[in-house]
């Protein structure tokens, strides 16, 4: 159940309303929004009823069942008929969700200080807002390059220094999660982690924003109630990225579901991106992919961007070279526009 406050509603009677859903045995989730704050009660389902009773205490506007298994992700957690979704603060100057499309920008994974911090500065002044680099790389061999983990972390810290950019890595292990936080502005769970509960939970207790993808075989109700696991747990700064689900086709890497677009719009008022690059795994693919992402209503794209991907340590047939990359940025300024947003 959600309960949404009225718009001019006191901190007094928000408390008060807090105060009473724990006596229930629900545990209360502020959602703050920008003409009204919604408490999200969660709890045991079949005592909801009780919760209704809430629209006669002051403050409350409306107490609203949510159907859906995932309730801090629902789209009704938002006022819908305001528009109002989910804006994810970054930076000074970074937000994912809101009329700036987002483009995070970067190599695969993080090779040598030298390698990032020119390719930091190439996506820097071709427009990109964020850069990314894997400094923890899970990968199906066990004999691939699997990034340079701490060290890989420093030079990611040292380009932000450099270029202003905010920088988004992978965490893979519980364990590396406080060493991850003190480099990084975004913890990213990739594919592969997507249902690694342990790690949602943990991520759930930080200050700082999470970059979910979706994983392989991820169903969107699943995608979601992995989304659920973070905000339920105290975090409300998840932003989803759709990258390419497994199909039968073999003609690219995996099959971006640019559906998932419109449909995540429709279920959530969580900010969400694509990453084109892992989606197809052909750099040919990612320009007109990218401008798909965009017109579909995504709000940001993340794109892999190398100088030599012929001898790049991984995923260098998806890369783009910076020319390509400015050429994408460009025409995704058109495509923008015509959407009425903004690059």
């Amino acid at each position: 159940m959600i309960i949404v406050m009225h718009p001019g509603a006191s901190k007094k009677q928000l408390k008060e309303v807090i105060d009473r859903i724990e006596e229930l045995g629900y545990t209360p989730h502020v959602i703050h929004g920008e003409t009204r704050n919604v408490i999200g009660a969660i709890g045991d389902e079949r005592g909801k009823a009780r919760l209704q009773y809430l629209e006669a205490l002051p403050g409350v506007e409306r107490v609203v069942p949510i159907l859906r298994p995932y309730k801090l992700a629902s789209i009704e957690v938002k006022d819908e008929r305001a528009g109002e979704r989910s804006i994810i603060h970054v930076a000074e100057g970074v937000d994912v969700g809101g009329p700036r499309i987002t483009v995070i920008a970067g190599p695969c994974s993080v090779e040598s200080r030298e390698s990032l911090l020119h390719i930091a500065a190439e996506v820097r002044d071709a427009g990109a807002l964020m850069l990314r680099g894997g400094a923890y790389k899970p990968r199906t061999s066990p004999y691939a390059f699997q990034g340079l983990e701490a060290e890989g972390l420093r030079y990611l810290a040292e380009a932000r220094e450099q270029t202003g950019l905010p920088v988004v890595t992978e965490v893979v292990n519980p364990e590396d999660v406080d060493l991850v936080y003190e480099f990084v502005d975004v913890l990213q769970v990739g594919a592969r982690n997507v249902q690694n509960f342990a790690l949602l939970k943990r991520l759930g207790s930080l200050d700082k924003p999470i970059l979910l993808k979706r994983g392989m075989m991820t169903t969107i109700d699943e995608f979601l109630m992995s989304a659920e696991y973070i905000l339920s747990a105290g975090n409300d700064r998840v932003i989803l990225c759709e990258r390419g689900i497994r199909t039968f086709e073999t003609a690219t890497r995996n099959t971006l579901d640019i559906s998932a677009v419109p449909v995540l719009k429709e279920r959530t008022h969580l900010p969400f991106i694509v990453d084109p690059s892992h989606a197809s795994g052909h750099w040919q693919y990612v320009h007109p992919l990218s401008l798909a992402a965009v017109a579909a209503g995504a709000d940001g794209i993340m794109v892999e961007v190398h100088p030599e991907p012929e001898i790049a340590m991984c995923d260098g047939p998806q890369s783009l070279k910076p020319g390509k990359f400015r050429e994408l940025m460009q025409a995704l300024e058109k495509i923008a526009d015509a959407v009425g947003r903004k690059i």
